[in-house]
């Protein structure tokens, strides 16, 4: 941001004219407004049937969120790994000689007074006898004997959900029944079990951070726009938008759809940490277009144009550099997918169709829709608010009187 407000100027003034003597012939042109703009036309295209298009794309979003429903997180384990990798021969290796849980086995330390059972017979019949569970060790005590591990072997992969419901089962049923009145507790440790207790400690607080950065751009946007429907129509379709994202990432990496073109060699659940951090980055890419275009649209409204025209006409302004951000960002993120490591399949394709869809479905679709549908109640706010907010003006209201950009008024 500061290299964009400093730097870049002093080299623009520097260059000055000379900035398009390397200009690609065929694409040397100009950005208009006009009524002959095919943009500007597109989008009164789009606003003369408003509720159609709005409806139109919703659905489209809403049907790419359907596998969210479905969505399982956790993380994943060396069973997803290339076949070309150590890890993954061995973890094949090592699931077809022991089974799949021998790949994370989980540790049950026992500590207590041990007088009574030296051995810790009951604990280990109980253990064995549960459901989900392959074999279960022999008692390692250290050197006073007060304390004991236990390695237990489910019968389930690292990844799988069967292995969360075996250590919340130990935890909540097994363990207490078998050790009440003697005195010993005992604890599901070991790296598989932290796992589990991370994912869903993140998962937990993952509605928390997705309503702190909601409510911070809705306090951001009513401010800069002055409006109160604006921030609400934002926030809904940055959900729609990164909600279809989601869908297809649980699509492909769950369900194991389009897995072989993309170089996925086994599905598994979507690791924790992933949507909270596709959800930050996705929200302010999606913040950031709004801001672009609805300032445009309500610089023209602030000049005199009617909403209706307003909106053609920040569409048309803006969609060319949008389109070409967005096209930047898609191959970049998009390139993600070429590599081996999963995490970075997941985070490259997530980002990179919700990039796409925001560019296309949400900027170029949903929001004339939707603002032509509002109409001039998009700049409504409570006098009240109005007061109490501050006035950043940065839409400049000084523009206000100018003539209008030529075209402008046709359409």
């Amino acid at each position: 941001m500061l290299a964009a407000l400093t730097l870049l100027p002093a080299l623009l003034a520097v260059i000055g004219p000379r900035i398009d003597s390397l200009g690609i012939p065929l694409f040397r042109t100009r950005e208009t407004n006009h009524g002959s703009s095919v943009w500007y036309r597109f989008s009164l295209a789009i606003q003369r049937r408003p509720l159609i298009s709005a409806a139109a794309g919703a659905l489209t979003l809403a049907a790419l969120a359907i596998p969210l429903l479905s969505l399982d997180t956790g993380f994943t384990d060396s069973g997803n790994n290339s076949t070309a990798l150590h890890s993954r021969r061995a973890y094949d290796l090592l699931s077809e000689g022991f089974g799949p849980g021998f790949n994370g086995p989980l540790m049950i330390v026992a500590d207590g007074s041990l007088e009574e059972d030296p051995q810790l017979g009951g604990l280990v019949t109980a253990l064995t006898g549960t459901p989900g569970v392959a074999a279960v060790g022999e008692p390692v005590f250290n050197d006073s004997g007060s304390t004991a591990g236990i390695i237990v072997y489910p019968d389930s992969a690292p990844q799988d959900s069967a292995t969360s419901r075996l250590v919340h089962t130990l935890r909540g049923d097994v363990i207490p029944a078998a050790t009440q009145g003697t005195g010993v507790s005992a604890y599901v440790a070991g790296s598989t079990a932290a796992e589990i207790d991370v994912g869903e400690r993140i998962t937990s607080r993952t509605p928390i951070f997705f309503a702190v950065v909601i409510g911070l751009s809705f306090l951001l946007l009513m401010v800069v726009f002055r409006s109160v429907l604006i921030p609400i129509k934002a926030a809904v379709l940055n959900l729609l938008s990164i909600g279809a994202a989601y869908g297809v990432v649980v699509a492909i990496f769950q369900w194991g759809w389009l897995a072989g073109p993309l170089g996925i060699n086994s599905t598994g659940p979507i690791e924790p940490f992933l949507p909270m951090m596709m959800f930050a980055i996705l929200f302010g890419l999606s913040m950031d277009y709004e801001v672009f275009l609805v300032s445009r649209i309500r610089e023209e409204h602030v000049m005199g144009l009617e909403t209706k025209r307003a909106i053609a006409s920040g569409v048309s302004s803006t969609a060319r550099v949008i389109t070409s951000a967005a096209l930047i960002m898609i191959v970049v993120f998009g390139s993600f997918v070429l590599g081996d490591e999963r995490v970075i399949k997941e985070f490259g394709l997530g980002l990179a169709v919700a990039v796409l869809i925001d560019a296309t479905i949400v900027r170029l679709v949903l929001v004339p829709s939707i603002m032509q549908l509002i109409g001039d109640a998009n700049w409504w706010m409570p006098s009240w608010l109005g007061r109490a907010l501050p006035n950043f003006q940065l839409d400049g209201r000084r523009l206000a009187g100018r003539p209008l950009p030529t075209g402008a008024e046709g359409g």
